[in-house]
């Protein structure tokens, strides 16, 4: 099979069978991390350059400026250079090393912002700062994951009728970022599956369904404000899992099944060991994997960075 671009080459139809990794579920991990750009984030990225080019937003040689703790950025990254336009990642001191220079590799540039929020995260930081750009340079373009419908659109457009057309779903886990993966996700589940049941996987110290603030170490999930394109009323459930938690299932699952997950990926199994005990005999579960792990090689899979963060934590 042979593609024109690089940003085409996702694979949605992969699904690892993890039975028997956690006792008595039925589960299916939906991989999304085999793709040029690395994560599920390369659909949202299509996804929303593709809207800021139909509406007349963004011409050829365009420059763009986006904030991210990782994955959209190097999604980002990837699909401006494919296609021609100039790219700047704002991100933070959460942002993995390997990312940060995955970004620079595709000639993006990239900002670190290191000055927290009033919740204790750098969301609101790196924000402030797209507005500072956009102030002093009307020409950059900002598609905004956080607001604009184009983010979950992509996954409703394509992660989710994957996903059904694989098998049927009982109990659905989706982690929440910028919850585009969630909505869309969730939208297309509620017309198409309605017997499904969404659990919404997200990491203590997070906002966005309102738990109270507190500092976090591992990009990917969470946030310290609310998404506009958040909406309530579309999930079931809502699981918090303490990022100790995140790494400790990681590593379970690199050294119990041989794949190297990422941190978003190691939260929502730990929300399914979590919830077992409300998911009956013989259910059909799928997780969805965002990514892999080896952008979290000097962070979840590092001892010595474990311990400074989270102290021991049994394997």
């Amino acid at each position: 099979m042979i593609f024109r671009n690089a940003y085409d080459l996702v694979l949605d139809d992969l699904f690892l069978d993890l039975r028997g990794f956690l006792p008595g579920i039925d589960l299916m991990l939906k991989i999304e991390g085999l793709n040029p750009a690395g994560s599920i984030k390369l659909k949202a990225a299509v996804g929303l350059l593709e809207d800021l080019e139909s509406r007349g937003v963004l011409h050829p040689g365009g420059r763009l400026i986006e904030s991210s703790s990782g994955n959209l950025g190097i999604a980002l990254s990837s699909v401006c250079a494919a296609r021609g336009y100039r790219f700047t990642c704002v991100a933070d001191p959460n942002t993995a090393t390997t990312s940060i220079r995955l970004m620079r590799a595709y000639g993006a540039e990239v900002v670190i912002i290191d000055r927290r929020d009033a919740n204790g995260g750098f969301l609101q930081s790196r924000i402030d700062h797209i507005h500072d750009r956009l102030r002093e340079d009307p020409g950059l373009v900002w598609p905004n994951q956080y607001a604009n419908a184009a983010n979950p659109q992509a996954h409703y457009r394509r992660t989710a009728p994957a996903l059904l057309k694989e098998r049927e779903v009982d109990v659905l886990f989706i982690g929440a970022g910028t919850t585009g993966t969630l909505m869309g996700c969730a939208e297309y589940v509620r017309e198409h599956s309605p017997g499904t049941r969404i659990v919404a996987v997200d990491a203590v110290g997070s906002v966005t369904f309102g738990s109270p603030p507190g500092r976090r170490h591992i990009p990917g999930l969470g946030t310290s404000r609310r998404p506009e394109i958040f909406r309530d009323g579309l999930v079931d459930e809502v699981v918090m899992v303490p990022e100790s938690e995140t790494v400790r299932m990681c590593r379970r699952l690199a050294t119990g099944r041989g794949i190297l997950a990422g941190g978003s990926t190691g939260s929502v199994l730990a929300a399914v060991a979590a919830r077992s005990h409300t998911i009956a005999q013989g259910a059909s579960v799928v997780a969805i994997s965002p990514d892999l792990g080896e952008r979290y090689l000097d962070t979840i899979y590092d001892d010595d960075w474990v311990a400074e963060h989270f102290g021991a934590v049994d394997d």
